[in-house]
């Protein structure tokens, strides 16, 4: 080794012996090490319970109709009445009602019931289109407190259920700090009605409700503020939400665990902040899962983003709550996967930081040294996810054999710039797998589309002093960002990276719900539900 690397390397493994948290409290795990917290409130359902029926149990409250044609209202709606199907159709008919589209049309004033909601399935029947026809159904009626029936006869079985999912998706809201907040657990539930039934039932208690439970609990994690989700508080509410479910273990590395593992990279990041970071690691092995070892899906979870010392403007900051939706959605990913039993191996990793300026923060110039022992160079402070993500993915290579990395952050203001809100970006050196996860994004509907991973970014992350910098000089900076986190992993093992900085959070409409979307849950559940393994050759960037 060299003198400068000797150097260089005695000061880092100084650094995170002695100076990453050197606040006495912190250390010596007493409560008033920070500021006191809102109190933590127990998580609410956020939709309704859901049977499913032959025949409606009541012609009372909303009812649902899906319809592809005018001739579907004969045999969906059989249950009501001529009267009531003749004024159906009238008032279908006065509205011009567009049944190719993903049109909807609510009726008030037809027999007993409250409301009549009529939505088109058009011409596309795949699971994700009957899937976001239900999560528009579920926004739209998400404010009706009486019972729901859904009159679904002569649809699939396949069809019926993901109505349902999309409809419990739907319904989620986030109202927990709301002096009216909806209690879900006091409204009627959902009645599905059709000749499928009982095969829709079986699906939806096998996969659907999984999902619909994983994604309010992603969305929960994102939408609660930075005084009630941080590191610690994050990984309490983890183990909360598996507890009982088989097949799963989990553990937390906490800083001293990080720094004997020479994770100088994650806790670099977090040095400017009263709460510690942590290395959430979340394994679960169904039966019947293939050997090839685990699928490890690694994901950004900085708490709340300040920028650290490279400070963002004031404008928007309030948004950086929701930089931690990388984490949430591979978390709750693995959520669905288990209590949906299915036959996979899979390793959720949530790099938990918090990124805060103070005397003791991450400085521009400053070098860290990841657990892999590659050197970076801080260019910025506020590319921090990268840090973190660097030491995830290089623990996923060194310490579980994976039969791939996907990792998943909201990294980038240049993603959102070439994508908008329409598309996650995803970089792979591995065609295979890029395929794979192309395939899981039309499937379950998280939209993703493949950028390029150019030679050009390696020269734009190189520094003169480090073996990388975290920030690149060109504007291709999603591009220069994958880059970096990949020079952390091996180049013969399956990896990708999902920039969803564009799509993890926005205003209503249609799926994407105010606040956090819950992007990527869907994803990867699909994804890694699906995977097949891959060759592990080496690629080139």
């Amino acid at each position: 080794m060299s003198t400068f690397r000797k150097a260089i390397a005695a000061s880092l493994s100084f650094a995170l012996a002695g100076t990453a948290f050197a606040s006495p409290a912190l250390a010596q795990g007493r409560s008033d090490a920070v500021a006191p917290s809102l109190t933590l409130k127990a998580a609410k359902s956020q939709h309704r319970a859901v049977t499913f029926a032959a025949a409606p149990a009541q012609m009372a409250g909303t009812l649902v109709l899906p319809l592809t044609g005018e001739a579907d209202l004969a045999t969906r709606a059989s249950a009501l009445s001529d009267a009531e199907r003749d004024a159906i159709a009238r008032a279908l008919k006065a509205a011009e009602f567009d049944y190719k589209g993903q049109g909807s049309l609510s009726l008030r004033g037809i027999g007993g019931w409250d409301r009549i909601h009529v939505v088109s399935t058009g011409t596309d029947m795949s699971p994700a289109a009957i899937q976001k026809l239900g999560v528009m159904a579920g926004r739209a009626l998400m404010k009706d407190k009486g019972p729901l029936t859904v009159m679904a006869g002569g649809l699939p079985a396949e069809a019926v259920a993901e109505l349902a999912t999309g409809m419990g998706i739907g319904e989620y809201r986030s109202d927990l700090y709301q002096a009216k907040a909806r209690d879900a657990a006091a409204m009627a539930g959902t009645v599905i009605v059709g000749d499928t039934a009982g095969a829709a039932r079986a699906l939806y208690e096998g996969r659907g409700k999984a999902l619909v439970e994983a994604m309010a609990f992603a969305r929960d994690l994102s939408n609660e503020p930075a005084n009630v989700i941080y590191p610690e508080s994050f990984v309490e509410r983890t183990r909360a939400a598996f507890a009982g479910v088989p097949g799963v273990s989990i553990e937390a590395l906490d800083v001293p665990a990080m720094e004997r593992l020479g994770m100088g990279s994650i806790l670099g990041s977090g040095r400017g902040s009263a709460r510690p970071p942590r290395m959430l690691i979340v394994r679960y092995t169904g039966r019947g899962a293939s050997s090839a070892g685990p699928v490890v899906l690694a994901g950004k979870g900085i708490t709340f983003d300040s920028g650290g010392i490279s400070i963002k403007n004031s404008g928007g900051m309030g948004d950086m709550k929701f930089d931690m939706s990388g984490a949430a959605s591979v978390v709750g990913a693995v959520l669905a996967l288990s209590k949906s039993r299915a036959p996979v191996d899979v390793v959720a990793i949530a790099a938990l930081s918090e990124n805060m300026p103070d005397g003791n923060a991450v400085r521009p110039a400053d070098v860290l040294q990841a657990m892999n022992g590659k050197t970076i160079e801080i260019i910025s402070t506020d590319a921090e996810g990268r840090l973190v993500l660097a030491d995830a993915v290089a623990y996923a290579d060194a310490k579980l054999n994976p039969a791939a990395i996907v990792d998943m952050a909201t990294l980038t203001g240049s993603i959102v710039t070439a994508l908008g809100d329409d598309y996650a970006g995803m970089f792979s050196r591995h065609d295979p797998l890029a395929t794979q996860l192309l395939q899981a994004g039309e499937a379950s509907g998280d939209d993703l589309w493949r950028m390029p991973l150019h030679a050009s970014y390696a020269e734009d992350t190189k520094s003169t002093i480090a073996d990388i910098k975290n920030s690149g000089a060109s504007g291709a900076g999603a591009g220069a960002g994958a880059h970096f986190i990949g020079a952390f992993v091996k180049p013969e093992t399956p990896w990708a990276h999902i920039d969803i900085a564009g799509m993890a959070w926005g205003g209503a409409s249609d799926v994407k719900a105010a606040g956090s979307t819950g992007y990527g849950v869907r994803l990867l559940e699909a994804f890694v539900r699906n995977f097949q393994p891959v060759p592990k050759i080496a690629a080139a960037d």
